[in-house]
C-alpha cells in the first residue's frame, strides 16, 4: 500500500469517530484480532504442546519484530507486561550502598518512572528529581548539570507524555557516559511516530510499550540492553523464564540465560505479545520516517490553528522538537474535552496540561479541520478561564 489512507480498513474504530488519542491508546488492526484468534485455536487444539510449537519463543520473535523500529540488532530486545516491569529489572541490576548511588530523573517523567525510583530508596538509592519551571520541556543544561559521579542511573522519556517535547537524548546519553552513568531512555511516547536509531545513539537501555502509536495494545511492555553490555547484567528481579534451563527446573540461585533470556521474568504473556506483533508489522511497513513527515504535517495543522485563534499550545511550536502529539489549554479545557468525547472526537485530556490530540499515519487533514472545528464551537459556546 502506498497510499497512508489505504491503511484506514485496517482499523475498526476509524469508521465510528475521528480517532485522535494515540499517543494513548492506538486503534486496533484487524491484524490483532487474527493473532488472538490462532493463540485461542492453538491452545484449543494443542494445549500444552504449544509451549514447544512457538509459545516459549514469544518473547525473542516478538522482539526481533520490534528491533528495527527502535533501531536495535534482533536478539537485544526482551518483552515484559509494562514499562514498570522493564524499568525494575534494570534498576534491579544495580547496588546503591555505595557512592555512586543516586537515580536523576527530571519531574517530568511519566509518574510510573518516579514512583519506581522512589520505591528503591529503601535499598539505598537516593532519587534526584530535577526541578521543572516551565511545564513544556525539560531545561537540558540544568538535567545534565544534575548528572555527576555520585548517579549510577539516569532514566528519561525521551518524548515527555505531557506537551510531547523531544528531549536531547545526544547529550543525556553523553554526559552519563562521562560519569560513569548508565542511561535510560523511555520510548513510550517515540516508538512508532519518531525514527529511532538506539544504537547509534549508543544509550544502554531503553523501555517503552506497545499500547499507543505501535498500534500494538496492552500487556507488551520492551527492554532493549546494549548488547555489549547485557552478558554482564545479573538482574535480582527475575523468574524461570530467565534461566538457562528452564524445563529443568532446577532449585537454588539462577544461572541466568544468554540474552535477551536473561532479562526475562516468570511466564510469558504469549496472548499479548502475539497481538502486538499486529501492529508492528503495520508500522515496519509503512516506515517510521513517513509516519513521521505525516505526523508533524498534522500536528502543525493544529498549532497554527490553535495560535490563530488564540489558543494556548502546551507543546513545542517547533515541529522538530514536538512528537506526535500537541497539547492545547483552552478555556474550560476538561469540560471542553467531555463535550469533544460525546461528539465523538475522541481526545484526552491531562491535569495541568490540557486537551492533547495525537494524529497518527490512518488520521487525515479532514479529520483533523473537522475536529478542530467542533473544538472551535465548544469553545465558543462556554465560558470561563484557560484550565
Amino acid at each position: 500500500m502506498t497510499d497512508l489512507a489505504s491503511w484506514r480498513a485496517q482499523f475498526p474504530i476509524l469508521a465510528t469517530c475521528t480517532y485522535l488519542v494515540s499517543h494513548s491508546l492506538g486503534a486496533m488492526p484487524l491484524g490483532a484480532r487474527d493473532k488472538l484468534a490462532r493463540f485461542a485455536d492453538q491452545w484449543a487444539t494443542r494445549g500444552v504442546r504449544a509451549w514447544h510449537e512457538g509459545w516459549w519463543e514469544i518473547g525473542r520473535t516478538t522482539g526481533d519484530l520490534l528491533a528495527p523500529i527502535l533501531g536495535v540488532p534482533r536478539g537485544s530486545v526482551s518483552m515484559h507486561q509494562n514499562v514498570s516491569v522493564a524499568q525494575a529489572i534494570v534498576a534491579s541490576c544495580y547496588r546503591y550502598d555505595g557512592p555512586r548511588r543516586r537515580v536523576v530523573m527530571s519531574a517530568l517523567e511519566f509518574p510510573t518512572n518516579l514512583y519506581l525510583y522512589h520505591a528503591f530508596e529503601r535499598f539505598g538509592a537516593e532519587v534526584v528529581v530535577v526541578p521543572a519551571d516551565d511545564p513544556v520541556r525539560v531545561d537540558t543544561a540544568r538535567f545534565l548539570d544534575a548528572i555527576d559521579e555520585r548517579t549510577v542511573l539516569v532514566p528519561f522519556s525521551l518524548v515527555l507524555f505531557k506537551s510531547a517535547f523531544v528531549q536531547d537524548a545526544q547529550a543525556i546519553v553523553e554526559k552519563a557516559r562521562r560519569v560513569g552513568a548508565h542511561a535510560i531512555a523511555d520510548v513510550y511516547q517515540a516508538a512508532g511516530t519518531l525514527p529511532l536509531d538506539l544504537a547509534a545513539l549508543g544509550v544502554e537501555y531503553a523501555v517503552g510499550g506497545s499500547v499507543k502509536w505501535l498500534c500494538g495494545g496492552p500487556g507488551a511492555g520492551y527492554l532493549y540492553v546494549r548488547p555489549d553490555l547485557a552478558p554482564s547484567l545479573a538482574p535480582a528481579v527475575t523468574g524461570w523464564a530467565a534461566h538457562a534451563r528452564p524445563f529443568q527446573f532446577e532449585a537454588g540461585s539462577i544461572d541466568y540465560a544468554d540474552p535477551s533470556e536473561r532479562f526475562q521474568t516468570g511466564t510469558p504473556n504469549v496472548a499479548a505479545w502475539s497481538m502486538a506483533q499486529a501492529g508492528y508489522e503495520i508500522v515496519a511497513n509503512i516506515g517510521v520516517a513517513r509516519i513521521r513527515e505525516h505526523s508533524q504535517r498534522l500536528t502543525g495543522r493544529i498549532v497554527d490553528h490553535a495560535l490563530a485563534r488564540g489558543y494556548e499550545v502546551r507543546s513545542p511550536l517547533a515541529a522538530e522538537a514536538r512528537g506526535g502529539t500537541v497539547t492545547l489549554a483552552v478555556p474550560n479545557s476538561e469540560q471542553v474535552a467531555q463535550a469533544l468525547l460525546g461528539r465523538q472526537v475522541i481526545i484526552d485530556h491531562r491535569p495541568g496540561a490540557g486537551i492533547r490530540m495525537a494524529p497518527h499515519f490512518y488520521t487525515t487533514e479532514a479529520e483533523v479541520d473537522s475536529a478542530l472545528a467542533t473544538l472551535d464551537e465548544l469553545v465558543s459556546a462556554g465560558a470561563g478561564v484557560v484550565g
